[in-house]
């Protein structure tokens, strides 16, 4: 459900922004606002769990998802839409770590990669369907039965939670004691301070802006505030204990990753694919929702494979497969067919499956149980700040370069060369008339904006190339005879 309504809301952005009388820019954050949100709760899920009762807080989160998403699609302006995301990123912010540690204490380590696959083809339907179900919904209905969707499958969801899942007997015992307030609001005071300087420093000139300086002291002041502050206090939000583990460590620095290049370009084809190539919202779904399929598929072989060769190896095959579409990405053009984004959406869907699992395998297989709580809420945590830093960053420059390449290009065309410059030629336009010179703008406009398309997915390329050497700090984990975990270097 979580994974899902992300999906949908991806595809969906252009047209949330053109009823809300909004710019791309301020549409993406429908889902920073989300994201901002899932991670400031992440971290306090583990106390919550203890406190009420695992089943009972996942009742109440699963609760407030589906109460938000209809706000969402009842929202009437872009104020309001964005305070029901935030409400639904608070929601779903435990979703993810409670259904993990759940998992994780179900299965004995020997099964626990063939169990992650499994976890992780749940959360592959979403990527699958949603592009799809969300253009059919806004191209047959509104943008805002997208967010409705979620009503039937909470309602569902809540029913099965009530009926099967049982809180273990250390949970129904656990005295947490007082949660770390403290802690908890210096957590959203920094990453709420970071979130606004990624979304508004565009538009105020970044350290131009007297603001934004006094934004980046505040960031740093509460940053440092909530180390020393988790260092120090007997029940921490996040017990810094977790970064012994190196294996912890490189594992977080691959979920960082996959959260940028997976939201990343969820975020950049869809607008891309209706603005710059005119598909509409139902056939950009369809194109894009093979990553899925590709994520299906992985996830299908990589249990066996992280048994055979360990997870370093699938971690390094899956890099490569992420590595070569985002290669496939940097070759788009407006003169393509449908074809190229779908083949680099499956072979990508099959990276991210062959990262994703590993990760999660070796993260926790030899996190000490204790602090597997806390672990799977700043894994998740570490997930959602890739996303949001990695789809404002992106967004941030598509902007910059779109003008940059504007620039350039209108730079070329002069009164002296208009009848010959290949660009006025190609745009079939007539330069003496206000209509032509307008037509003429638009075609650059969109040859400027698509190269800003593709230098982000060069961006996206480099930084998947620079966590290879992070391969180096993972202890290879894989199962060993008679049914114990082996522990490789």
């Amino acid at each position: 459900m979580e994974v899902l309504d992300t999906a949908i809301a991806a595809v969906i952005l252009p047209h949330i922004a053109g009823s809300l009388s909004a710019t791309t820019d301020e549409a993406t954050w429908v889902l920073t606002s989300y994201l901002v949100a899932n991670a400031v709760i992440l971290p306090a899920s583990s106390w919550f769990s203890l406190r009420f009762g695992r089943r009972n807080f996942l009742l109440f989160c699963i609760s407030l998802f589906t109460v938000a998403s209809f706000a969402c699609g009842a929202a009437q302006s872009l104020g309001m839409i964005l305070l029901a995301r935030a409400v639904q990123g608070a929601g779903g912010g435990a979703l993810q770590p409670l259904s993990q540690s759940i998992l994780l204490e179900s299965f004995p380590p020997e099964k626990r990669g063939s169990a992650m696959a499994v976890f992780a083809l749940g959360v592959v339907v979403a990527p699958v369907l949603g592009p799809t179900l969300g253009g059919w919904l806004t191209d047959q209905y509104s943008w805002r039965w997208a967010f409705y969707i979620n009503i039937p499958i909470g309602v569902v969801a809540t029913f099965l939670i009530m009926r099967f899942v049982k809180d273990p007997p250390y949970i129904q015992s656990a005295k947490p004691g007082k949660i770390d307030a403290i802690g908890l609001g210096l957590l959203a005071v920094w990453i709420g301070t970071l979130q606004v300087i990624l979304d508004k420093g565009q538009e105020d000139d970044w350290f131009g802006a007297m603001w934004i300086r006094w934004a980046v002291a505040v960031l740093i002041i509460a940053l440092v505030a909530f180390l020393a502050r988790e260092l120090i206090v007997k029940n921490p939000i996040v017990n810094l204990k977790i970064f012994k583990d190196r294996n912890f460590v490189a594992s977080n620095v691959f979920i960082f990753l996959i959260g940028v290049v997976l939201f990343a370009t969820l975020a950049l084809l869809p607008p891309m694919l209706q603005d710059q190539m005119n598909y509409p919202v139902v056939l950009t779904g369809l194109v894009t929702a093979p990553r899925g399929l590709g994520l299906l598929a992985a996830l299908t072989v990589v249990g066996p494979l992280i048994a055979r060769f360990g997870a370093r190896a699938v971690i390094a095959m899956g890099l490569a497969f992420t590595t070569y579409s985002l290669w496939q990405m940097t070759q788009f053009s407006l003169l393509m067919g449908y074809w190229p984004v779908i083949i680099s959406g499956v072979v990508q869907g099959l990276g991210i499956g062959f990262v994703y699992v590993p990760t999660a395998t070796v993260a926790f297989t030899t996190l000490p149980g204790a602090l597997r709580n806390e672990g799977t809420a700043f894994f998740n945590l570490l997930r959602n700040l890739g996303s949001s830093i990695g789809i404002s960053v992106v967004m941030f420059l598509l902007t910059q370069n779109a003008q940059r390449v504007h620039a350039s290009l209108a730079s070329d065309i002069t009164p002296y060369n208009v009848v010959s410059n290949p660009a006025v030629v190609a745009a079939h336009v007539d330069t003496t008339t206000i209509k032509g010179l307008t037509a003429l703008n638009a075609a650059i406009t969109n040859q400027a904006t698509m190269i800003a398309y593709i230098d982000d997915f060069w961006l996206i390329m480099v930084m998947t190339l620079l966590t290879i050497p992070f391969l180096l700090l993972i202890k290879d984990v894989k199962p060993a005879a008679g049914g114990h975990t082996a522990v490789l270097e």
